[in-house]
């Protein structure tokens, strides 16, 4: 149900306001000394007086936290703020006064108060930042080490045991033809002696036919008969051979033998190398949050460096038709000042900043589903495939990712390093560049589930990674090392957050779908206004996108008209 200009609070229709009484500007800077908000007009003002003249007036964002009241001990009625160096104690003014402390030098403790909170809060970022990050990655690199200790030995056992098969079937080999040898050496000795004893026979019945023959000449009664018998001549005895028995010459072998056939496992002799730490400084050199030195001298040039505020209203720039789609629920900036357009039907259009379609392609479709990377390259999910896409520039097309059984929702290319951010139902992924996964983050540090179904994911300027869940009704931000920072529920009972982005201010600007309001967040989760109401023309709200020009550009459900705002000056 879309929100009318009674149901919006006053309060909500105004960004942080200037302290001063009666003024109603945007607050865009703080007096230090004065603990005092200040508008631009405001801030002028302030520093004319004479007697704030030396005041150290600063960015809102960069101002000094306030010192705690606190009463003195010796003094009830008076508040501590100064620091006796001497005696390194806290006294209030009138301690300055007393005997123990005469000659002695004080130091403002407020000062002291907030340069120890920005210590304070550059260690808590250094832990954040750095320890947490590094040590969570040799973790990583020790369990990679452990799986791929277990592939190597894995495959070295396989080895050793293929080894020994071959060999062994080598073994079988040589025997096999050994005893098939023999085998035909015995059988041909064999059948020569089976040859020789039928010879052999053949001669012992021609003797024992020879006797018969002779013992019936003996046995004649006829002498003349037997005078004229001629004596035999005895055929010789046939020759034989003996057999030639084969012998065998046993290997001469032993264990070292074998082990030169087989391989043995070779240990290296060096010393194990010592895991690379990234120094802080490399971290720090690129590091998205200021250094507390530098918070310092940002101070001292704030007024010098803010080139960029929110405007006091907004203004409609223009608007245009998209061609080809009948919705728009999300859009994405090309590098080459162009914009990729989808609706909720899988038609995604690329087109120029005045809505002249340059191409288009058919996608499985989905809410805050492509992005565009450093290269210029289009990447898009689809949720039912479960794959990430990529169209080069050549217009390759290509299956970059697989998520295996998670299915992806949504996908934001960083523009700090090049990383992908994917919102998937259940957790948030991190993959570097080559589709490599980094990072999972799925609960909160007290073991709560942080997303549902996060349609839509971006990233801030100092790493926040923020998506809107529209199951769990919130804007989810966590850090870049995936600490739960806050999440964000709207300013009335139903909130149903859509499109998000960020912008050069870290501010953080999300879509109320059915609430028909743009929502402006400072990058801590401080809501600051409805930065788009009705009144703006603004109906079903589904995507958000700050371009180069600093211009936001909104796509609403029920048309395909895409219009730009301007809101910061």
């Amino acid at each position: 149900m879309a929100l009318s200009k009674m149901d919006i609070p006053r309060r909500a229709q105004h960004f942080l306001e200037c302290g001063i009484e009666e003024c109603e500007s945007n607050c865009e800077f703080y007096c230090n000394p004065c603990h005092q908000r200040l508008c631009k007009q405001c801030r002028d003002e302030h520093l004319k007086n004479q007697e704030n003249k030396k005041h150290e007036v600063v960015l809102y964002q960069l101002r000094k936290r306030q010192l705690p009241v606190g009463k003195c001990k010796i003094h009830p009625t008076k508040d501590v703020d100064m620091l006796c160096e001497e005696c390194q104690v806290s006294v209030c003014s009138k301690c300055v006064t007393q005997r123990e402390h005469r000659g002695h030098v004080f130091t403002d403790l407020e000062t002291i108060y907030a340069d120890k909170y920005a210590d304070l809060q550059e260690e808590i970022s250094k832990i954040h930042e750095y320890f947490l990050p590094t040590s969570q990655d040799l973790q990583k690199e020790m369990k990679k080490d452990s799986s791929e200790i277990k592939h190597i030995m894995d495959n070295i056992k396989t080895s050793m045991k293929t080894e020994g098969e071959s060999l062994k079937n080598l073994v079988d080999t040589v025997v096999s033809e050994n005893m098939k040898q023999l085998d035909q050496i015995e059988q041909s000795m064999l059948e020569d002696l089976k040859m020789q004893d039928k010879t052999m026979d053949d001669y012992i019945t021609y003797l024992n036919n020879l006797v018969k023959e002779l013992h019936r000449c003996l046995s004649s009664t006829e002498p003349e008969k037997l005078m004229s018998e001629k004596k035999p001549k005895i055929r010789s005895i046939p020759e034989t051979t003996k057999p030639v028995i084969p012998g065998f010459t046993a290997g001469q072998y032993s264990k070292t033998d074998v082990t030169k056939l087989l391989g043995k496992i070779r240990v290296p002799n060096t010393i194990a190398e010592k895991r690379e730490i990234k120094s802080i400084e490399s971290v720090y050199n690129t590091a998205i949050k200021p250094t507390h030195k530098q918070m310092k001298e940002d101070r001292k040039k704030s007024d010098k460096k803010q080139t960029m505020s929110l405007s006091p209203s907004v203004t409609k720039v223009r608007e245009f038709n998209v061609p080809g789609v009948d919705n728009i629920f999300h859009v994405s900036l090309d590098q080459s000042d162009r914009l990729w357009i989808s609706d909720l039907y899988g038609n995604l259009v690329q087109t120029d900043l005045q809505g002249n379609v340059i191409q288009k392609i058919e996608t499985g479709g989905g809410h805050g589903y492509h992005t565009v990377t450093q290269d210029g390259d289009l990447i898009f999910t689809d949720r039912d495939k479960k794959v990430i896409n990529r169209i080069t520039q050549d217009d390759n097309i290509t299956e970059f990712i697989k998520t295996g059984d998670w299915r992806p929702l949504s996908i934001h290319s960083s523009h700090i390093n090049g990383d992908l951010l994917m919102g998937m139902a259940g957790k948030v992924t991190r993959y570097n560049k080559t589709g490599k996964e980094l990072q999972n983050i799925q609960r909160d540090n007290k073991g709560q589930e942080l997303y549902r179904l996060p349609h839509y994911i971006t990233e801030n300027i100092n790493g926040d990674i923020c998506t809107s869940d529209n199951v769990k009704d919130a804007v989810v931000v966590v850090n870049k090392s995936g600490q739960h920072r806050f999440s964000y529920t709207g300013q009335e009972l139903r909130f149903y957050p859509y499109g998000i982005c960020t912008d050069v201010l870290g501010h953080i600007l999300v879509c109320d779908h059915y609430g028909d309001t743009v929502h402006l967040l400072d990058q801590d989760g401080q809501f600051l206004s409805l930065l788009l109401t009705q009144q703006h023309g603004v109906e079903g709200p589904s995507s958000v996108c700050v371009d180069d020009e600093k211009n936001l550009h909104v796509g609403q459900r029920d048309n395909n008209t895409l219009t730009v705002f301007k809101y910061l000056q």
